[in-house]
């Protein structure tokens, strides 16, 4: 019953209740489905690994960070409850995943659930964009507008569409980050000299996904499939096959106009290294607690600063990064840990009691030691795409975030379980690196914006 309500409540969410359940949605829809989903959950936290996460207790310290910001840094009591009551319905996917999508079937349905949401959106935007332009054609200022889709000019002042979606991911860049994470997740599908099935359910959902990024003309979308592109294939060729494949394909990209007319390079991003140096005086002005939760473009004129680092230290302050930092690093850790192979092992066998009638051994394991390792690589992968994408992006605290980080600790179970893995790093050791990155992650923020200043 969890797996089903969580499973809908994702869709909710992405698609918005407007959308999915129509004049229902007047009622309150996804509010509903989150109660419901909580009150499913609870009598699974007591049997479930989520309280030994560090993530469990990285997501209760950000929403503390998340009311804090808005009472210090806005001193707006009122706003940090509906700040607190924003970021609450993101987390709370990452504890859904953990309780109700623990198999490897599970973790498909999730993955079909992410496809569906970004099919959805890629056809009603194609129809759109075909409509649209029909419309702007028609349209005297040209800047006729659809739920699916924006008009932008490029470097030329030529105006051109980008593809979006509906609520949470409505700006090309956020649905473009969202098929970057799912694109990798796909090969979960995959089975080794089964060629049509191989075809009907990895290939082509996956050359959907590449034209519907294609349609955001998304830069950071592109920089990041690049990214996911040389981590995936540097086993197999080697890191520099890998990285001038990348290269032919960027060549490639940027003749299919992949960015819409608009560069990729230093100049092209003067004006985002321009509010990066905004966040950072922020940081400066504003170090323990920040702006506020949202806040940035009250400082930056309207602007974000497209960078997730500095928009959480920005309006969180280093308290709010110590805690999405804890969030990320053990999650980047065990995604790792769970795709070596030096570090997974076939498994354990479980000792018979000795009695009158003495059973057999058995192995713990269902899924192999190859299948582990390939669903970590897979884990891997999309939170790649997520993290490259995020240097261009404020997305700091979406849930697709918390939605890959539920896959990958649901895996490193899996491999745990079996004894294939060590156990998780202790929470004392874990805040000890943590700290020490938090504290690494500004400085290099600041050396990344003098770089970039000194390229223009």
């Amino acid at each position: 019953m969890g797996f089903v309500v969580s499973i809908i409540y994702f869709v909710t969410y992405y698609l918005t209740p407007a959308i999915l359940w129509g004049p229902l949605a007047a009622y309150r829809i996804e509010l509903i489905l989150a109660v419901l989903a909580m009150a499913i959950s609870v009598p699974s936290l007591a049997k479930s690994f989520i309280r030994k996460t560090p993530q469990s207790f990285a997501l209760i310290g950000l929403a503390v960070a998340i009311f804090l910001s808005v009472l210090i840094g806005m001193h707006w009591s009122g706003g940090g409850v509906l700040a607190f009551l924003s970021f609450i319905p993101n987390a709370f996917a990452y504890f859904l995943v953990c309780l109700h999508f623990n198999s490897k079937w599970k973790l498909q349905a999730l993955v079909i659930m992410m496809l569906f949401v970004c099919l959805f959106i890629i056809v009603n935007g194609s129809i759109a964009l075909q409509q649209g332009v029909s419309a702007i054609a028609r349209s005297p200022d040209g800047l006729t507008e659809s739920p699916y889709f924006v008009t932008q000019a490029n470097d030329t002042g030529d105006r051109f569409f980008r593809l979006k979606g509906p609520g949470n991911v409505s700006d090309p860049n956020d649905f473009a980050q969202f098929i970057v994470c799912v694109i990798p997740l796909m090969f979960i599908f995959w089975r080794p000299k089964k060629i049509t099935q191989n075809i009907a359910f990895v290939l082509l959902p996956v050359c959907a996904l590449l034209y519907g990024a294609f349609l955001t003309h998304s830069r950071g979308s592109l920089v990041a499939l690049l990214a996911v592109a040389v981590v995936a294939l540097r086993r197999r060729l080697g890191t520099i096959p890998a990285l001038v494949l990348a290269a032919g394909l960027f060549i490639g990209a940027s003749a299919l106009n992949f960015t819409g007319g608009r560069q990729i390079s230093a100049n092209a991003g003067s004006d985002r290294t321009s509010l990066w140096g905004v966040g950072l005086q922020m940081i400066k002005t504003h170090p323990v607690f920040g702006v506020g939760f949202g806040d940035f473009s009250d400082y930056g004129g309207g602007l974000t600063a497209h960078n997730s680092i500095v928009v959480c230290a920005a309006e969180l302050g280093l308290f709010g990064l110590f805690f999405w930092t804890l969030f990320l690093f053990p999650t980047v850790r065990d995604a790792l840990a769970v795709s070596s192979p030096d570090q997974v092992s076939d498994g354990q066998t479980i000792v018979p009691d000795e009695g009158l009638f003495p059973h057999e051994p058995k192995k713990i394991k269902v899924i192999d030691r190859g299948e582990i390792i390939r669903l970590g690589r897979l884990a891997v992968l999309s939170l790649t795409g997520f993290l490259v994408a995020g240097l261009f992006l404020s997305r700091a605290f979406v849930m697709t975030l918390f939605i890959v980080g539920g896959v990958v600790e649901v895996v490193f179970q899996m491999a745990l379980q079996r004894g294939m893995i060590a156990d998780r790093m202790r929470l004392k050791r874990v805040l000890l690196y943590v700290g020490g990155l938090t504290a690494a992650l500004v400085p290099f923020m600041y050396l990344m914006v003098l770089v970039l200043n000194r390229m223009h």
